[in-house]
């Protein structure tokens, strides 16, 4: 093995870690969450449809879909299979009102709407973490990471 993957950076290279500072070796640059949940892209292009499809795929919340006939359908996307033309693509989910899984054709999509609560947002360890520090200097015990009630 050779380069990065071995180790192999120059000494002068700014990803090179200082070995005798153990913070700077535990440090890790987070993870940003991408506030979706009342977005409404355009769907104007191609790109736009697969790209608000793909961000549909991640929510991990209800979308509402504008069928081009006008129907709409508000569900949990939990797949999607991208094809070479938008007729050949399609996104699955699961209806809000039913346990049957539907499967929609991305040319059909008149429109998107991320329409259900993000039931990931701010479930970050940095949120936990400064909840317990803040229950902690309070002086609370028996202090432990209790999920929030879906609703």
């Amino acid at each position: 093995m050779t380069g990065k993957a071995a180790g192999h950076v120059p000494q002068d290279s700014p990803e090179q870690a200082d070995s005798s500072n153990p913070d700077q070796l535990e440090v890790v640059p987070g993870w940003g969450h991408e506030k979706l949940e009342g977005w409404i892209p355009e769907l104007a292009s191609e790109q736009e449809i697969r790209g608000a499809l793909e961000k549909a795929f991640d929510y991990r919340g209800d979308i509402t879909i504008t069928r081009k006939d006008g129907t709409k359908i508000e569900g949990y996307v939990f797949d999607r299979r991208s094809g070479s033309t938008l007729s050949a693509s399609v996104v699955r989910l699961y209806p809000k009102d039913s346990s049957q899984k539907i499967s929609i054709a991305y040319a059909d999509i008149a429109a998107l709407a991320f329409t259900g609560r993000d039931t990931a947002a701010g479930k970050s360890w940095e949120a936990w973490v400064k909840k317990y520090t803040a229950k902690k200097a309070a002086g609370e015990k028996d202090i432990a990471l209790q999920p929030e009630p879906l609703e």
